[in-house]
């Protein structure tokens, strides 16, 4: 059941905590709510998960608002909860503030992994791995040689995708054209599925015919204008297969709600630092399943899982955003 869908003053606030006699975990989705079907839904189900396989209970909180950021790991925190897991890179600053004043409160974050905090387990995902197996994928499946990549909000992370994304498209293509798009500068960007498809029909124009989308709710426009257009798209985080099915090529796949189940999982006593789940780590990947069978063929499948091994054993590097903003294979 939800804490609260908004925050309506303190009163209101202790009284929905009141009595929380033993901890229970907590779970604050980032903006764009947590049936966005990507993101946020992947950590929902991470908890749905917990929740059946123990019998357990957590809090949760859907944000509204950035001002709702800090408000939100400080309710819980004086509220008992623990450990609080966090949504994304934009909790970095409100946890810097919030997670010194409850040293004994364990806070995780997903997406985030550059704090010096104690008491906090931040996980992020090696996504320029899995987004090469998509890329190549979508240069597998390309019959214009031109493919696209949408993001959501422009910001280091989404370009880490779309690096990874374009190195795999080279690699099977070296001649292939990535164009690519970001939604927008600010967290509107995550939720806005008719800028998704305005960015599709205007990629489907240059000669894209696979789109990838990494954009959280905004991909969902982005998968419909591409079915309703006749060209493929690639869903991100969550397998979205199922949501087209025959028209969505695969889905890179996040582990994020692995990550969430096992924060949960371990309690009080989930373990601090810094954590990246890679492919080694099964934390990103691409989905397979009866919805898009007919689209990857075998020989498409295996061609793509050598390359899987070949990343995991050191023989093919994929380099990182992070480390080359340059990404000279693709032009933003």
């Amino acid at each position: 059941m939800s804490l609260m869908k908004s925050f309506l003053g303190a009163a209101a606030t202790l009284a929905m905590t009141a009595g929380l006699a033993v901890a229970e975990p907590a779970l604050i989705f980032d903006l764009g709510g947590k049936f966005d079907k990507s993101f946020n839904e992947a950590a929902h189900n991470g908890a749905q998960r917990w929740a059946e396989e123990t019998g357990g209970k957590y809090r949760e909180i859907e944000l509204q608002s950035e001002a709702q950021r800090e408000q939100a790991l400080r309710r819980f925190a004086e509220a008992g909860a623990n450990p609080v897991v966090t949504m994304g890179f934009a909790m970095a600053d409100p946890l810097s503030t919030v997670a010194p004043d409850y040293p004994d409160t364990k806070f995780v974050v997903i997406d985030v992994n550059w704090l010096d905090l104690p008491n906090v387990r931040q996980v992020g995902f090696a996504e320029h791995e899995g987004s090469y197996l998509v890329g190549m994928l979508a240069a597998m499946s390309s019959k214009s040689g031109t493919v696209g990549f949408i993001g959501g909000m422009d910001v280091p992370l989404i370009r880490h995708f779309a690096c990874g994304y374009a190195q795999g498209v080279k690699a099977v293509n070296p001649d292939a054209t990535v164009v690519a798009n970001m939604t927008g500068t600010t967290p509107a960007a995550w939720n806005d599925p008719v800028k998704g498809s305005e960015l599709t029909k205007a990629q489907i124009s240059q000669g894209a015919d696979v789109v990838y989308a990494a954009a959280g709710g905004t991909g969902v426009g982005v998968l419909q204008t591409a079915a309703d257009e006749g060209i493929l798209s690639i869903g991100v985080d969550s397998n979205q297969n199922h949501l087209h099915p025959g028209k969505v090529l695969t889905s890179m796949l996040k582990r994020v709600d692995v990550a969430v189940y096992e924060a949960m999982k371990a309690g009080e006593a989930v373990e601090t630092g810094v954590f990246t789940m890679g492919l080694a780590e099964e934390g990103v990947g691409f989905a397979m399943d009866e919805y898009n069978a007919d689209l990857v063929s075998e020989e498409m499948a295996a061609t793509v899982n050598a390359t899987r091994q070949q990343i995991i054993d050191g023989e093919v590097s994929v380099a990182s955003y992070y480390a080359d903003s340059s990404c000279p294979v693709l032009e933003f």
